[in-house]
């Protein structure tokens, strides 16, 4: 109730052109999409069916999404995805490190998308494409540079075709009770197990409980022992699938009776896939 409660104030509080977007099919107070049908294996070269999200784990913290009508977005993004000449249609960025962001993006690329802003003091993104709305939650970071660090990271959400698909970034500090109602209600969340550049283990465990996402995917691991100590510190409360390669494909149907962690190994774009 008090999550609804910051929700509807959250609303209320908008900005009348804000009011007038299309509405998040994810957030709080909206009920739940009937689920997900899993997993399809393609390459990431290759059209998608209708309803169908793919994700591909680059590397670190950057994922590729793909949707349905052809959109894509690549997350985390700090320069190079691989030898395939592709140019997303959206790349986010997030500040703590230069492994999430580059100061050069390919000029190319039509929305390139800080998760952060010095001027305004905090990243305020909305961005509404044709199968695929991109929004962002800020959250801080630990300063290197003694300016505080407040707001320099972005939660990023994409939702299409009836998902939301979460990517913390380099999430430094539990979301609070604000952050988690306008997140909403996430499918999908890819979140930081490195145990300490981010966050420790135990405390990004609580985050993903708390967001009680159906489907988990792990990032930013430096070794199998931390990903080793993520992975048996969620089993019990989650299912962890090893799925042995580096992406998925997701279309509202079902999802899982279960909340699973997903394990994708990282791969590069390549142009002969």
């Amino acid at each position: 109730m008090r999550l609804l409660a910051l929700a509807l104030a959250a609303l209320v509080a908008l900005p009348a052109a804000a009011q007038d977007r299309r509405p998040s099919h994810c957030i709080s107070l909206v009920q739940d999409v009937p689920g997900v049908r899993m997993i399809h294996k393609a390459s990431w070269s290759e059209p998608l069916p209708d309803y169908t999200v793919r994700i591909r784990f680059i590397g670190h913290a950057m994922f590729l999404l793909q949707t349905p009508e052809g959109l894509s977005a690549v997350t985390d993004y700090s320069g190079f995805i691989g030898s395939a000449d592709f140019v997303p249609t959206v790349a986010t960025m997030n500040r703590a490190h230069s492994t999430h962001w580059t100061p050069d993006p390919d000029p190319r690329i039509p929305h390139v998308l800080p998760g952060w802003d010095f001027e305004a003091g905090a990243a305020d993104h909305y961005l509404e494409l044709d199968d695929m709305v991109v929004r962002n939650v800020p959250t801080d970071i630990r300063s290197y540079t003694g300016d505080g660090g407040e707001n320099g990271n972005s939660i990023f959400v994409f939702e299409t075709a009836g998902l939301c698909i979460g990517h913390v970034g380099h999430l430094h500090h539990e979301p609070t009770p604000e952050q988690y109602a306008a997140l909403g209600r996430l499918d999908v969340v890819m979140v930081p197990v490195d145990g300490g550049f981010t966050m420790d283990v135990a405390a990004i465990m609580r985050v993903v409980k708390r967001l009680r996402s159906s489907v988990v995917i792990p990032m930013h691991w430096f070794g199998d022992s931390t990903l080793e100590y993520f992975l048996t510190g969620m089993e019990g409360e989650f299912a962890v699938d090893r799925t042995g390669g580096s992406e998925i494909e997701l279309s509202l149907r079902t999802l899982p009776d279960r909340p699973t962690v997903k394990l994708l190994r990282p791969s590069y774009l390549r142009a002969d896939e």
